[in-house]
């Protein structure tokens, strides 16, 4: 056993003196360790439930023969940091969670893991950091929220957001407004919609790294409980068998959560993490991978936001394990890739069953292609992504209005300086310039809630919330930070987006394009010390997941 590193032999007696300095005797320190690495937290709602999760995950650990011992790391609720600069801080914390993780593993020669977990940053962290440890692991989700009722409407995050825009409009008033904000959440939960959060923990358990049904169950239900106990006697079997993440992970695997993603609508930030994730694995993934997956996969789910399906709903219907077993009928997934299970996934959706209609048969899906698409063209040489869950037209041309930073955006927004058949350009927002790629959702949520929706576009080097909808597109590469061709587009330039072409051009004459970059000259960085300085210096490109050189 890795422990024996810290537990066995004379010169450990030091080691086993502090152990037991933590309550734990001679006779738990000779089982196997098990770390559990839990972001709960009070700053979240998909995480204030988490310490509970953890605990049952332990009683499964004791159960079958192991002993726990539980660590946290930091989480960020991506809907508190919106629209202002802490914003900043989400997707370097992806970075920390899993530095964080790594670290503490490597210092307490754990012998497996468990990660439980919540919320968009987080859960891609955690991956990441399993992929570096490598030893038996196993993922707990927090599970969705439920939807807020009010007056015979489901509410969900984006209901609170979008009805700023409504207010700023005039269409709804303050009792309405504050209606909205006291129902849209109810409780515990990463947000009920297909947003980020629950993608990524569909993309879990899609890839076999968490048992079926932990991407759906909701937060409150008692199966989720169930589930984190049985999680906690599985990572025993996983130990025994040499099951780690880098067996699980592979480009096969990989594959399967993109074509689930595309299948339901999921958030265009998984491009990121996938890509991010495949790197720790020592897997090959490019934007053409995610561009190809969806072309030939139908989406069968009309999911929140887009849609009116949310993840109870998805839940209902049988969940993950449902969505894979309807691909397998158009040979969209690979089922011979191994399993927390410890079983392929092949045998893991053979026992599934499909309920309802709300994933969709084949033969009549709600669109023919999945909700991804790549973007290239002379405003993104290197690729930009648009969801297109929802949309009703498939192209879009119009004057460009540029702001520097998302808050000139949201100030002209209130405004109202932004009209139908506008190109919304907001840029110095990506990995580098922002620093740390910055979500959109207060100004897409304004631009819908003051009923421009897909009348006008946004296109950013920045990035959205997966509770974004419309004709949004981002991570344009390179970004304006690096000299991008995003960086020469001026107010009036005309934009073209074609999703069918797959296409997004600046319809200005090349000379001119080339002529305006040639003066180009880098803006002074916004931190000059501290974590935002350090992680603008260390950061790569969207176009590869941003990760850290």
């Amino acid at each position: 056993m890795i422990s024996s590193r810290v537990t066995k032999g004379v010169q450990r007696s030091p080691h086993r003196s502090l152990f037991k300095a933590t309550g734990l005797t001679d006779e738990e320190l000779a089982r196997p360790i098990i770390g559990i690495a839990n972001s709960w937290s009070e700053l979240i709602p998909g995480h204030i439930h988490l310490r509970a999760l953890a605990d049952a995950v332990k009683a499964g650990v004791r159960m079958a023969g192991g002993t726990p011992l539980e660590f946290n790391t930091i989480g960020i609720c991506d809907g508190i940091a919106m629209g202002h600069e802490g914003m900043r801080s989400s997707l370097v914390s992806r970075e920390i969670v899993a530095d964080s993780i790594e670290v503490v593993a490597k210092a307490h020669a754990f012998d497996g893991m468990v990660y439980v977990c919540s919320c968009d940053k987080v859960e891609p962290g955690m991956v990441m950091a399993s992929l570096r440890i490598n030893i038996p692991s196993i993922f707990v989700t927090g599970g969705p929220m439920l939807c807020g009722w009010r007056r015979g409407k489901r509410l969900t995050l984006d209901s609170s957001f979008e009805s700023v825009g409504a207010y700023l409009a005039g269409k709804i008033d303050d009792k309405a407004l504050l209606e909205t904000e006291e129902y849209a959440c109810p409780g515990a939960g990463s947000c009920a919609g297909m947003y980020t959060a629950n993608t990524m923990a569909c993309m879990i358990e899609a890839m076999g790294l968490s048992l079926p049904g932990s991407g759906t169950i909701p937060a409150v239900d008692a199966r989720r409980v169930r589930l984190a106990k049985r999680a906690g006697m599985m990572v025993m079997d996983l130990l025994k068998k040499d099951i780690t993440p880098r067996k699980i992970v592979k480009i096969a695997s990989l594959r399967n959560a993109i074509a689930v993603d595309v299948t339901m609508g999921g958030s265009s930030n998984t491009v990121l993490h996938l890509m991010a994730i495949a790197k720790e694995a020592g897997v090959k993934l490019e934007l053409e991978d995610f561009d190809k997956i969806s072309k030939a996969t139908p989406q069968l789910v009309d999911m929140m936001p887009a849609g009116n399906t949310a993840v109870e709903d998805l839940d209902r219907a049988g969940g993950v394990q449902a969505i894979m077993k309807r691909l397998s009928e158009l040979n969209r997934i690979e089922p011979d890739c191994v399993t927390v299970t410890t079983k392929k996934i092949g045998d893991s959706i053979g026992e599934a069953e499909i309920i309802g209609d709300t994933i969709s048969p084949t033969k009549s899906p709600v669109r023919a292609t999945g909700a991804l698409a790549i973007l290239r063209g002379n405003l993104a040489p290197d690729g930009a992504v648009i969801k297109t869950a929802g949309l009703k037209r498939s192209s879009f041309e119009g004057d460009a209005v540029v702001f520097d930073c998302e808050e000139d955006g949201i100030e002209a927004a209130a405004k109202k300086k932004i009209a139908k058949g506008n190109v919304v350009v907001i840029r110095y927002e990506g990995p580098k310039g922002g620093p740390g790629m910055r979500e959109m959702l207060s100004l897409t949520s304004m631009l819908l809630g003051m009923g421009l929706g897909e009348r006008v576009a946004l296109v950013t080097d920045g990035r959205f919330s997966g509770a974004t909808h419309g004709m949004m597109v981002g991570h344009v590469s390179p970004e304006a930070a690096e000299g991008g061709p995003i960086s020469s587009v001026r107010d009036g330039d005309r934009i073209r987006i074609d999703i069918e072409k797959r296409s997004l051009t600046l319809l200005v004459d090349d000379g001119e394009i080339r002529r305006r970059m040639s003066k180009w000259k880098a803006k002074p960085p916004r931190y000059t010390k501290g974590v935002f300085y350090r992680y603008s210096r260390l950061v790569t490109s969207a176009s590869n997941g941003a990760i850290l050189i």
